[in-house]
């Protein structure tokens, strides 16, 4: 057990790959905590700066569904973060035993989005939302977000091209956005897709997409859309809402955490009254409460179109082109000699076998949009298992 100055640690809570969480006391005036360490004894500065972020962002934030940290502590090497014990669970835990019903999964989507629209008020983007993080008290059934390490108190972000090993979040449950591969910049209208990747789970207790190959996980969550959920007892509006919530572009989603939970409460009274939820239009109080301008690309759909032509030709060449072997030699002869100074004719094996590579030059002014038009290819790269490489010079 860890030994932290002033407190007294009772209960081992769970043991990430990252981090240790311990249920125990504070011994000056005997108020019941928990803490969360990281588990390297020697973490990078990187570590160090998100694990502190936790507290940065939440320390000042005033919302029920919001753990209000007590403290951060110097432990050895690195931190101590310490909240308040409230006795709450995780909420996947909390579900497993619990009637799944269609009234307790609306009451619990209800508070997350009212959370959601906290957060978004004071632009908050909390770039993790998953039912691990999320705690739920089995009595009062409030519902509290955790884990704002990855989180920005920025309006707007953008995502680096990285490896899918390396993203940020949980490949689960990331946002299209969030790849690094849409040409979409991040804003709190990430938190909805992955809270549609929540809802899909507890109705369904499945993820929508699953694979343990990261690159086929991000492809989908970019171009595949959410299967129809197994079961058969979701009404038709909530796997509307659900899809509305994971719609690939940010545009088609819910632009506001308060149209949602409208649509939500409209569930469950229908749900009282009837015992069933019918059809309704959907976002009919979805309105955006900011100015926010599309980050759709316009105007340069023929130059776009051309740039995906070219990357179809070269991951699918003809199979004259990658199915031909070189004309074979009687046995014991050579191959016919080439002209001096002249190269031989590389094969389908070789760079620039014909049909499998091309170079196309895309010219303009500064800040015209070149590489606007350029990171459209990142969807087919990411489906043919391509690589997509960059440089400024």
């Amino acid at each position: 057990m860890l030994n932290i100055h002033n407190y007294y640690l009772s209960e081992n809570l769970y043991q990430g790959t990252r981090t240790l969480v311990y249920r125990g006391q504070r011994i000056c005036d005997k108020k019941q905590v928990i803490i969360k360490v990281l588990r390297n004894p020697h973490p990078s500065f990187n570590e160090l700066v998100q694990f502190r972020n936790q507290y940065i962002i939440t320390r000042h934030l005033e919302h029920p569904a919001i753990i209000q940290p007590l403290a951060l502590e110097r432990y050895g090497n690195s931190y101590a973060l310490v909240m308040p014990d409230s006795g709450a669970i995780a909420l996947f835990e909390y579900w497993q035993n619990l009637e799944q019903s269609l009234s307790n999964f609306l009451k619990i989507a209800m508070q997350l989005a009212e959370a959601l629209h906290y957060l978004g008020i004071q632009r908050i983007i909390h770039k993790d939302i998953k039912p691990a993080n999320i705690l739920i008290h089995p009595e009062s059934k409030q519902i509290q977000l955790i884990d704002f390490s990855i989180s920005t108190l920025l309006p707007k972000e953008q995502q680096q091209l990285i490896s899918p090993n390396v993203l940020e979040g949980s490949l689960g449950y990331i946002s299209p956005e969030q790849t690094g591969r849409m040409n979409r910049g991040i804003d709190y209208r990430t938190d909805f897709y992955s809270l549609g990747v929540t809802f899909f789970e507890l109705l369904t207790g499945q993820l929508p997409f699953k694979s343990s190959d990261p690159m086929e996980l991000v492809h989908c969550h970019i171009a595949k859309t959410p299967p129809n959920p197994p079961n058969s007892q979701v009404p038709t509006p909530l796997v509307d809402i659900v899809r509305k919530l994971m719609a690939k572009n940010v545009e088609d989603r819910y632009q506001n955490a308060l149209g949602l939970k409208h649509d939500l409460e409209q569930c469950l009274q229908q749900l009282k009254a009837t015992g069933k939820i019918r059809q309704f239009e959907l976002g009919s109080r979805d309105l955006c409460d900011r100015f926010l301008i599309p980050e759709k690309l316009y105007g340069r759909e023929t130059e776009v179109q051309k740039l995906l032509d070219a990357f179809e030709r070269v991951s699918n060449p003809p199979e004259t082109s990658l199915g031909s072997n070189p004309p074979l030699t009687p046995l014991g002869s050579n191959p016919p000699l080439t002209p001096l100074g002249s190269n031989p004719p590389l094969t389908p094996l070789g760079k620039g076998g014909d049909g499998c590579s091309e170079m196309m030059l895309v010219a303009g002014f500064s800040g015209i949009g070149k590489t606007a038009v350029i990171n459209e290819v990142h969807k087919p790269i990411v489906r043919q298992r391509g690589y997509f490489i960059k440089g400024k010079y």
